[in-house]
């Protein structure tokens, strides 16, 4: 069976590969949904979206375990009786599975001599056997146990539409078989996060309900030299993945501005993600309730976050150039004269192949309550279209067919939506706004549809199971496809308007003309006023024009 495309891990925080997840309780929310959401980062990566249907094996079927970053055969392992139906990222039971890989200890992170299994391996065999988010951890638990773990550091969100979950996992090198872990349900009033580093701190062990972790997470920490406390004081990130100013200012950070948006007092925690204060700030809890109650919305413009009015904000500083540009070049580090220095890492940016939002929602049929939100590129720049969980054809424009990471095509919509957003990155603050209004614009359509489409969705389940499933798909294919066609139209509307660095004039929505019927002279806007300053104080008197005399 084919493996399911998820991000490309990295060994350490500040490689390019790098995602984001967020987490919403049901209580936490507007209507009793759950959300996980999920950025899946990675330069070079062609994002798409994938569908495999439930099935039945037979008696001796093997699984054959292929590490889904590097290509490579690790091993078989006996097939499942039954699997289920998977999109993407979410089964056929709202179940959804998302991740951010943490790296951890390098000598953690060395590949099991016996082969194990790989962390994309680990979330495909949990959706497709598991119907609950704490089922799916027991699957995926057992299954490093008995088979070995390959891979380094992870992260998981593991949700259904009752409760949410982290997992956090790492190896254990090449001197034993199997993984150290730690899982935490966050309660149903709390929101959670994680980029890129470990999140779980101390957990309460003496918590059956709410916590599961390895029988020997605290043993080998110690065995390891990593840990020499009593089992209360125990730390998961400390232990298997001690901070440094990577993985607090390239990773939680992000998460902290997720928090920002929803939690008050959050400068409190500004010292724990600057990099800046390792080992004497106060550490970031792992949820917190918010300050009002989030809808989808919500999660889709967070993460869309550039650190807009915090101190993280780069924008209007010269590294973001002419337009102000919320996207800064790669790597994350350069030197200049022998000193070191940083960019500041986002939650949305550019390298995004794709992105998701898991909507579970319990008090309607599975068909109908599991939305799986997608888009293809980076969240700022798409409107996520809606893949039903019961849908079981993947739209032409998000297909593994339709492209590649190396061969463009206009029905594909990654390379529609990059199309737009490499002629938007150069020339941000004037282009963006246009992208943006149609983002929003088809964003809101989709969301306001949505209730009528559940209720259309509910009559035919009573009638026919079938019936419901072809009304879903056939909605999802048709919205994504409208969504390619329009941006289709956006980027043809971005190259004439803004032709040549200059702005054509409109007028009530059309292009003012002449009397002869050609366009009016454009306007010709140069440097903004802001960067004129800059460019004078760097210059001085070099481009300064000589007055008359």
């Amino acid at each position: 069976m084919k493996r399911i495309l998820l991000c490309l891990a990295a060994i350490v925080a500040i490689s390019a590969s790098a995602c984001t997840n967020f987490l919403v309780g049901k209580k936490a929310s507007k209507t009793g949904a759950t959300f996980i959401s999920y950025n899946m980062d990675s330069y070079g990566m062609y994002g798409k979206l994938l569908y495999y249907p439930a099935a039945k094996h037979a008696p001796g079927e093997v699984r054959r375990i292929v590490d889904g970053d590097t290509n490579h055969y690790l091993r078989d392992i006996p097939e499942a009786s039954e699997t289920y139906a998977v999109m993407g990222l979410m089964n056929e039971y709202q179940l959804s599975i998302m991740e951010t890989t943490f790296g951890g200890r390098p000598e953690l992170t060395a590949k099991n001599p016996e082969g194990g299994i790989d962390y994309p391996s680990l979330m495909a065999l949990g959706l497709q056997r598991a119907k609950t988010a704490r089922e799916a951890i027991g699957v995926m638990t057992d299954l490093v146990e008995k088979y070995g773990y390959s891979g380094s550091g992870e992260s998981f969100s593991v949700a259904d539409p009752n409760e949410i979950w982290i997992l956090e996992m790492i190896g254990k090198g090449d001197e034993k078989k199997g993984a150290v872990w730690v899982a935490v349900r966050i309660p149903d009033d709390c929101i959670a996060a994680h980029a890129n580093q470990s999140r779980i701190h101390t957990f309460d062990m003496k918590d059956k309900e709410n916590v599961m972790y390895a029988k020997d997470v605290v043993k080998f920490a110690r065995e390891k030299g990593y840990f020499n406390g009593k089992d209360s004081e125990f730390s998961f990130c400390d232990a298997y993945s001690p901070a440094d100013f990577g993985s607090q200012r390239f990773c939680d950070a992000r998460v902290w501005s997720f928090f920002n948006r929803f939690v008050d007092g959050m400068d409190r925690y500004l010292n724990f993600v600057d990099g800046k204060h390792i080992g004497s700030s106060e550490v970031m809890p792992l949820y917190f309730k918010p300050n009002r109650l989030l809808d989808l919305s919500d999660v889709i413009e967070a993460n869309q976050d550039h650190y807009e009015g915090t101190p993280f904000d780069f924008r209007g500083d010269v590294n973001s150039g002419v337009y102000e540009s919320a996207y800064l070049p790669s790597p994350l580090t350069y030197e200049y004269e022998g000193k070191q220095y940083f960019n500041e890492r986002p939650i949305s940016t550019q390298q995004s192949a794709c992105t998701f939002v898991a909507q579970m929602r319990g008090w309607l049929p599975n068909a109908i309550g599991g939305v799986l939100w997608f888009g293809n590129d980076e969240p700022n720049m798409v409107a996520y279209t809606p893949m039903y969980c019961c849908a079981n054809q993947v739209p032409e424009c998000y297909a593994e067919e339709t492209a590649d990471d190396h061969t463009f095509s206009w029905n594909s919509a990654f390379w529609v939506c990059n199309w737009v957003a490499n002629m938007t990155y150069p020339r941000y603050a004037q282009l963006f706004p246009a992208v943006k209004a149609v983002r929003d614009e088809l964003q809101q359509q989709y969301l306001n549809e949505q209730p009528a489409i559940d209720a259309r969705a509910e009559e035919l389940l009573k009638q026919n199971f079938t019936e419901c499933q072809k009304y879903l798909t056939r909605y999802s294919v048709n919205t994504a496809q409208q969504m390619l066609k329009r941006w289709k139209e956006l980027g043809e509307y971005l190259i004439v308007k803004f032709n040549d660095q200059v702005v054509k004039k409109e007028k009530d929505g059309k292009y003012e003309l002449t009397e002869d019927g050609i366009c009016v002279p454009p306007t010709r806007p140069g440097f903004p006023e802001q960067y004129r300053a800059t460019i004078v104080k760097n210059t001085g008197s070099k481009y300064e024009y000589p007055e008359k005399k």
